[in-house]
């Protein structure tokens, strides 16, 4: 057999790092103060991804030691992602929003050794702290070591004085490509959060799918505002895809809501933007009170949750188109992007394609899994539990004794994502609904998602979310949590008769209730498990007549 003549190169995220700063020194990662910018070049990034490095070895952390941040965006957590793999380390993203008892669990099974803390969070880890005997150091950026309060057997550092004097150059070591780099936890919306640990390879391979035209797109003309947390999926791959494009990328650090984002765009005008559909709806309702231009935007790219396909119209309304994508930790993240075949022109054929989650980059293989496990056919119309298997797609979660696979989640080395889906035989995929929230009533089920995208296309509706509740008759009936604009717009009657112009009649919720805000998880989607437990528990005033 004839042996390739090619060389053979590690994708390791150092070369990543020094590529970004010999080649695009004029690229920035720019933190927003609530005020203004702060910048650090990505030469700097690098300088400081190196004196990291070098304080962390002082401090004993060793070749696969897990390293902590509990951070928002920011200048310092971009060194971090940096420095910390590269010196061989593992870079451990702490979700910023999980429940005290969850992120005890996650620090204590992913055996942090360090952990960086913003100032403006440090109250809250400090409350964990007692709880983690393996902790041994705590480095607190932005404000002073007196943010924290910690048990005896942590010492706490400030990260100015941490690396301060330390060298700007780092002798990164030879790794191999499989070694562990970054480890992400799922968000723990059933059971124990799951730990995920992506690879320098796999890293490197999902960073050229951002700066694919098939991906994201980016380049060195790209600014790009990262409003999906660091936490969260490695900002879905953002901070690495912009170090290998050079493209500038725009932190919000603890400025999320929709004022100061706007004032983010209007500064600084990044060119593209990923956040959740939840924030882009917050951005929305203050753009129609205070109108701006956001052309700026070349797109928004939105996931984490299916996008109503009255949002996308509403931002088409501003000039700006959103992009769906879909994934999961478990994949990285992004597992397909929605951009429309070539050659289709039409307006209205085009946005049919856009509101599918996309297609399927060539790296990941996908296919979907019917009642009794049969391969169901890419036809559109028949559906099943999509499965997804690829380079940048995990083949188990992380266990501290071994790594293991989990049969309800895996199937034969596929990953079993528990979305139903539809699958076109052009590879265009759509996520009918999770498979744990389709509704079934009077033997026929019914999509949570695609009701609840029927309901938030009424102007009358802010947001909205749909679960199945228990019905006498028909087993299982909708039940619609929503936020409405005005009191007025609490009329289950008017909601009713929108709905029955647009869907069969027997989909049509009877219970209703009317809330300020839906309950979201850690990342800002609707938290179904908890809409739940409050409806089960009588929390909820409910509307409406349940035998229609």
């Amino acid at each position: 057999m004839i042996q390739t003549t090619m060389q053979h190169g590690d994708l390791l995220i150092s070369g990543l790092v020094e590529y970004s700063r010999r080649v695009f020194p004029e690229a920035k990662v720019v933190t927003w103060t609530g005020e203004g910018a702060r910048e650090l070049s990505f030469a700097e990034v690098g300088d400081q991804g190196a004196q990291l490095a070098n304080a962390l070895t002082k401090l004993g952390v060793e070749a696969g030691d897990r390293v902590a941040t509990f951070m928002w965006n920011n200048n310092e957590h971009q060194a971090l992602y940096a420095g910390v793999p590269s010196m061989g380390a593992v870079l451990h993203t702490l979700n910023l929003r999980l429940s005290p008892e969850q992120a005890v669990f996650i620090i204590n099974h992913a055996d942090d050794k360090v952990i960086f803390v913003d100032a403006s969070v440090a109250p809250m880890l400090s409350a964990y702290l007692a709880g983690t005997p393996n902790v041994q150091h705590v480095v607190v950026t932005n404000g002073p070591a007196e943010a924290v309060t910690a048990p005896d057997h942590i010492t706490v550092h400030t990260y100015d004085d941490l690396i301060a004097g330390e060298p700007t150059t780092y002798d990164w070591p030879a790794l191999d490509e499989n070694t562990a780099a970054v480890m992400c936890y799922t968000s723990g919306t059933t059971g124990d959060p799951k730990g995920v640990v992506y690879s320098h390879r796999s890293i490197y391979l999902h960073s050229l799918l951002g700066t694919s035209t098939t991906g994201l797109g980016l380049s060195n003309r790209d600014s790009v505002l990262a409003i999906v947390p660091m936490f969260h999926v490695m900002s879905w791959g953002l901070p690495y895809a912009a170090m290998m494009a050079g493209a500038t990328m725009v932190m919000p650090d603890r400025f999320l809501q929709p004022e100061p984002l706007l004032a983010m765009m209007a500064e600084l005008r990044p060119t593209l933007a990923a956040a959740v559909p939840t924030i882009w709806q917050g951005v929305s309702a203050l753009l129609d009170a205070k109108p701006q231009d956001i052309t700026h935007l070349r797109e928004v790219v939105v996931g984490g949750a299916a996008v109503p396909p009255s949002m996308i119209k509403k931002f088409d309304g501003y000039g700006v188109p959103i992009v769906h994508a879909w994934g999961m930790t478990e994949t990285s993240p992004l597992g397909t992007i929605a951009r429309p075949p070539a050659g289709v022109d039409d307006e209205e054929k085009a946005f049919a394609y856009r509101v599918t989650q996309g297609r399927f980059p060539a790296p990941v293989a996908a296919r979907i899994i019917g009642d009794n496990g049969e391969q169901m056919p890419w036809d559109g119309v028949a559906h099943g539990e999509l499965e997804v298997a690829g380079p940048w797609i995990t083949g188990a979660y992380f266990q501290p004794e071994a790594n293991v696979t989990d049969p309800s989640k895996f199937d034969d080395g596929w990953l079993r994502t528990g979305d139903v889906a539809t699958i076109t035989p052009d590879g265009y995929m759509t996520i009918v609904d999770r498979a744990k929230d389709m509704i079934k009533t009077g033997g026929e089920w019914i999509s949570s998602v695609e009701l609840e995208n029927v309901i938030a296309s009424n102007p009358a509706i802010v947001e909205a979310t749909v679960i199945g509740v228990p019905d006498a008759k028909w087993d299982e009936r909708p039940f619609v949590l929503a936020v409405v604009r005005s009191e007025d717009d609490a009329d289950v009657e008017a909601h009713r008769k929108f709905l029955e112009e647009r869907i069969p009649r027997w989909q049509v919720p009877e219970r209703w209730s009317f809330v300020t805000e839906v309950p979201k998880t850690s990342v800002g989607k609707f938290d179904k498990k908890r809409v739940r437990q409050h409806y089960a528990d009588g929390d909820y005033t409910v509307i409406g007549d349940p035998q229609g």
